[in-house]
């Protein structure tokens, strides 16, 4: 295959995501000479708006930054291993509460910033519809691969694949909101807020949930039946799956205390602070594909939120992603039977969320793995395995070895990693006992590469 860039790249990156630009970030740290192929701003998809690299197109929180929670602990692994993701977005945090919120622009610049500086990494603005053998190759274009390239990798992997549909929150201009009513408070006043909270009574709450259950919903393609992700349904879903499931999800009011009546209110919406000067703030877990002029009005339904103007409604787009248990080692290496099969002389790597994580963090740390290996593949190397203890190792198990006959996207979780010896009864302690585990067993991958974590190096 005829590729623009010469001479010939150690690795080749297909995709300019999180996953891609980590795994580019990676394999660079390995001394690797890296092709980065990214098909925007030239050809465009459905969710991407810029021709950033790393553009977030559903929410701006990368969850928890707290290390005693699964999010957090698989950030602080990253850190160890020197992610290009979360280094960006460290530097483009928001206050989110005890959340990871980063200002979108910001956080995109500087990956995008990063790549382009580094003396290894190429960067080319070009559709790959065929996927090269003269490198080792990693496939990381995400849920929203072209219809050519997921044709390709059909052919190579024999499968017929996946999908399910992710949808994506309203977003709502600041000085729209009416903030007599509306009131900045984290749940339980953790974290350093960046939440705004709109309070509603019983008869308020039944009354949004009515209007949900009539309003009129955009239609799916015949041909593709509805598949929703259990951890991100639209929250028209959740108003049909029970009288009260609303209330106990997305708009659950535990934690808040409303300062107009000092009481905790009966269900509550918050939304998450989108950018550093809070100019814009999304609608947490709102997810929907209502039609567009019946999110407007039954929105505007919701006190505080009267005369909100909307900058992004939400919207629903077909995501694939890979039967991985069939495919993957826990390299995320597609297995070598496949690519004798395929006649491919040269290893495959897939990461992101088409590998079966979900999440932005857990689809950046999936590249990374593949970045470290397609490099360790250039250069002949045994492929670098993470111990299941680790949170990453932990996700790289699950994708390569999980549930066949039920596999669905999973986030980072504690019941992924292997029980501890001897067992600890008490919740608390036995996660924190995990996370020291995790942390150790990092240490010594990293050490293993000859690298220092940042804590080493800034001591």
């Amino acid at each position: 295959m005829t590729m623009s860039g010469a001479p010939h790249p150690d690795v080749v990156i297909v995709g300019g995501g999180l996953a891609g630009t980590d795994a580019a970030w990676q394999a660079a740290t390995e001394g690797a000479r890296v092709h980065l192929y990214e098909m925007r701003p030239h050809r465009n998809t459905p969710a991407h708006k810029t021709g950033d690299l790393a553009e977030l197109v559903c929410s701006n929180s990368l969850k928890s930054n707290q290390s005693h929670t699964a999010p957090g602990l698989l950030k602080d692994e990253m850190r160890m291993l020197g992610s290009l993701v979360i280094a960006a977005a460290d530097a483009s945090a928001i206050p989110s509460g005890s959340a990871l919120g980063v200002d979108r622009e910001q956080f995109a610049a500087h990956i995008t910033r990063s790549l382009e500086e580094h003396p290894l990494v190429t960067i080319l603005r070009e559709e790959i519809t065929e996927i090269p053998d003269f490198a080792p190759t990693v496939i990381c274009t995400g849920p929203l691969t072209s219809e050519a390239l997921a044709t390709e990798i059909q052919a190579i992997t024999g499968s017929e694949g996946l999908y399910f549909y992710d949808a994506a929150s309203p977003i709502v201009e600041a000085d729209t909101i009416d903030r007599d009513i509306a009131w900045e408070q984290s749940r339980y006043d953790k974290g350093n807020g960046g939440y705004l909270n709109c309070p509603l009574t019983e008869e308020q709450y039944h009354r949004f949930r009515e209007e949900l259950l009539a309003a009129e919903l955009t239609p799916l393609q015949d041909f593709e039946p509805l598949k929703l992700f259990e951890g991100c349904l639209p929250i028209e879903e959740l108003a049909r799956r029970g009288e009260l499931t609303m209330a106990y999800g997305p708009m659950k009011p535990v934690g808040l205390t409303d300062p107009r009546t000092g009481r905790r209110p009966f269900a509550a919406i918050q939304l998450r602070a989108e950018n550093a000067s809070q100019t814009l703030w999304s609608m947490v877990g709102f997810q929907t594909r209502l039609k567009w002029p019946e999110q407007k009005r039954i929105f505007r339904t919701i006190p505080g939120l009267e005369q909100a103007e909307f900058v992004r409604l939400g919207v629903m787009h077909r995501n694939t992603y890979l039967h991985s248990p069939t495919l993957l080692e826990p390299t995320v290496a597609l297995r070598p039977e496949l690519i004798k099969k395929a006649g491919r002389r040269r290893p495959l790597f897939f990461a992101g969320q088409m590998t079966g994580v979900e999440g932005y963090v857990e689809s950046a740390a999936i590249g990374m793995l593949a970045g470290i290996n397609a490099a360790r593949a250039g250069r002949g190397e045994q492929l670098l395995e993470l111990p299941a203890t680790t949170m990453l190792g932990a996700l790289a198990e699950y994708v390569s070895n999980g549930p066949v006959d039920n596999f669905q996207p999973l986030n980072s979780n504690f019941g992924i990693l292997p029980p501890l010896e001897p067992h600890i009864r008490k919740k608390q302690l036995r996660r924190a006992a995990m996370v020291d585990r995790a942390r150790e067993d990092m240490r010594r991958v990293v050490a293993s590469l000859g690298r220092q974590t940042a804590a080493e190096a800034a001591a």
